[in-house]
């Protein structure tokens, strides 16, 4: 790899010193036919035809030159990394058989030499048969005690390295849990995840391919340390941590430094508002963009104040420095916020391609527990601009890529070698020992939950993901995100589903006039105690609506029926009264946002990995709401 990145590396830096030199030459009158000597090996004609390159991808940009071209050496040399990594994976899913059977072995030949290698035998697992004969399926209370002795300081208990980081999940399905981060995930997830998809990205959407700056809605996670003084929180590295990734950003690099999520968010609109060629927003996950456009309806007059005068809000808490830092990056531009305030005034619809009109696209996550923010940003403040969910991803790693940009259904293709996986047919889930599938056995239009291997010391682990296979890309399969075992609906054994129950929802909100959802989540009657309010087992539902401050009982009993018509098994318990009706609560403006801080500080999160939790396992999470709900 490193050879091949210096046969990249050193054309790409000659003709960005070409054209330097060219620039030079040009503002001091240096004779062009010296440049080749100044430069030595470096070609004229070429740097000639990159800078015409850069000219032709700056859309009307202020920015420095070295800036520019800092730019423009990433996006070719990650452009190149993608063409080839998008070659390897064509290849790898011609034969997945073989690729999946040697990711799973260099798993275990890497840490045969631990204390968990060793007491598997890991050392006589010759394929991936006697791997499944002799490792039980696991879940994460298998090694809830080794990764805390990790934390303490042992070494190659399950891992022959020592971990980059603890990393937390978001805990959707419970309580949050610690896993193990290492050098390989990063670079399997950057490899096999980032330049596949920014390949994917540009080939779909051509525009995507210029000199135009992003804005990344990114928060700097805060760390605690184990008493080994390994990194606590979430798998996340803030963009600033790569300075030469900065070039790539409107938001500069002190505004990283701004650990407050509300002034940080300030700050990345700041600087984008202030940059009218913007081409992309991109985020984790589309909840973000959808909490950072809300943010931006708040508090527009504010930002457009700020542009006026050239200043940053005296309101934000800042650090000396740092608002010193962004005081200098501020110049008085009555201009810019004149348009912006034309903008503003013509209302919130479609407001992204109105603030930045070579807006090419939005870049997040928007399926699973983010499709309804991914909705509501594509029918109000991101009208008309594309949406790509690139990753299929988790804590535990990489697992799928999303090839197919434009299409509306979210599917992904699992990448052979970050995982081995295995597949728990549906109706096998609650058995003792079920029995897995490969691959190369699943069949199209099946669900299964995921049973990953992965790089960083999970063995045979269930996710707790339910996914459908849609269809096979040469012999690999593509699925589409269901929903997670733990965020299922199930007080006498009905097992409704996220996307069951959203499906509803969605069905009874549009037969209430004027309504918009805007979130929403459910709890079991049994965690509610005497809150619950009725002696049946029930699901008592909270919902955050826009257009409404009322609903009438007939409205929220049509939800009922909805989940009815979709479920014949929720039918079949409520027709014999074993489940009693839900209890849908109208919660006021902004509890759901209010619930999120709430769950972030709980789970150890941050805002770039947070998802809601849409069925609540816990009674303080309900009761919250229940102090919220106004109808």
């Amino acid at each position: 790899m490193a050879a091949s990145w210096f046969r990249v590396a050193v054309p790409l830096c000659f003709a960005v010193l070409s054209v330097a030199a060219a620039i030079v030459a040009q503002t001091h009158a240096m004779p062009v036919r010296l440049l080749p000597a100044a430069f030595g090996a470096c070609s004229l004609a070429g740097a000639i035809l990159v800078w015409r390159d850069v000219r032709s991808k700056m859309r009307g940009d202020t920015r420095t030159l070295g800036g520019l071209l800092g730019q423009y050496a990433a996006v070719k040399a990650v452009g190149w990394l993608g063409r080839r990594q998008r070659a390897r994976l064509e290849a790898d899913t011609r034969d997945v058989k073989r690729v999946q059977e040697e990711t799973l072995l260099r798993r275990l030949r890497r840490d045969a030499d631990t204390s968990y290698g060793r007491r598997l035998d890991f050392c006589s697992m010759k394929d991936s048969v006697s791997f499944r004969a002799r490792h039980p399926i696991t879940t994460y209370e298998h090694y809830r005690e080794l990764i805390q002795r990790i934390a303490a300081g042992e070494e190659k208990l399950i891992i022959a390295e020592k971990p980059l980081i603890l990393a937390m999940t978001s805990g959707t399905s419970g309580s949050s849990a610690m896993l193990l981060s290492t050098k390989d995930t990063n670079t399997e997830f950057f490899l096999q995840g980032v330049t596949v998809c920014l390949d994917a990205m540009r080939q779909a959407f051509p525009a995507t391919d210029s000199l135009q700056r992003t804005t990344k809605f990114f928060y700097t996670p805060t760390f605690r340390q184990s008493e080994a003084g390994i990194r606590i929180g979430p798998n996340s590295s803030t963009p600033a941590s790569s300075r030469h990734m900065l070039n790539l950003y409107t938001t500069p690099a002190p505004a990283f430094e701004v650990l407050n999520e509300k002034d940080t968010l300030y700050l990345h609109l700041l600087f984008a508002l202030k940059d009218r060629s913007v081409g992309m927003l991109e985020s984790n996950f589309a909840s973000t963009v959808f909490y950072a456009f809300s943010a931006l309806q708040e508090r527009w007059q504010e930002l457009v104040g700020d542009i006026e005068q050239g200043k940053v809000s005296s309101a934000l808490n800042l650090e000396p420095s740092v608002r010193v830092s962004l005081e200098a990056l501020m110049k008085p531009d009555p201009e810019r916020a004149a348009q912006l305030r034309a903008h503003f005034q013509d209302g919130f619809k479609g407001i992204a391609k109105r603030l930045w009109p070579h807006l090419h696209l939005v870049l997040a996550v928007d399926s699973g527990s983010n499709q309804i923010y991914g909705e509501m940003l594509r029918e109000n403040y991101c009208q008309g601009v594309p949406f790509y969910s690139p990753f299929y991803a988790a804590t535990e790693g990489l697992i799928g890529v999303n090839l197919w940009p434009q299409e509306p259904n979210r599917r992904y293709l699992l990448c052979p070698r970050s995982m081995f996986c295995e597949f728990l047919p549906e109706s096998s889930l609650e058995e003792e020992t079920p029995h897995t599938l490969l691959m190369e056995e699943v069949e199209e239009g099946q669900n299964y939950e995921l049973v990953i291997t992965n790089a960083s010391g999970l063995f045979r682990y269930r996710v707790g993901d339910i996914v459908k296979v849609v269809g096979f890309h040469n012999q690999c399969p593509i699925v589409e995100f269901q929903y997670r075992r733990g965020q299922m609906l199930n007080v006498r054994g009905e097992k409704v589903s996220e996307a069951l129950f959203l499906h509803a929802l969605k069905k009874a909100v549009a037969q209430w006039p004027g309504a918009q959802l805007i979130d929403y989540c459910c709890a079991e009657s049994g965690i509610l105690g005497d809150s619950a309010g009725c002696s049946d087992p029930h699901y008592k539902v909270f919902v955050e609506l826009k257009g409404v401050r009322n609903l009438t009982e007939e409205q929220r009993y049509k939800l009922d029926i909805c989940l009815q018509q979709d479920s014949a098994v929720y039918k079949s318990f409520r027709t014999k009264g074993s489940i009693g009706p839900m209890r849908v609560q109208l919660v006021a403006d902004g509890a759901f946002k209010e619930l999120r801080k709430q769950m972030m500080a709980f789970s150890n999160t941050s805002p770039n990995t947070f998802k809601m939790h849409r069925v609540l396992r816990s009674k303080e999470f309900a009761d919250f709401l229940l102090g919220k709900t106004v109808s």
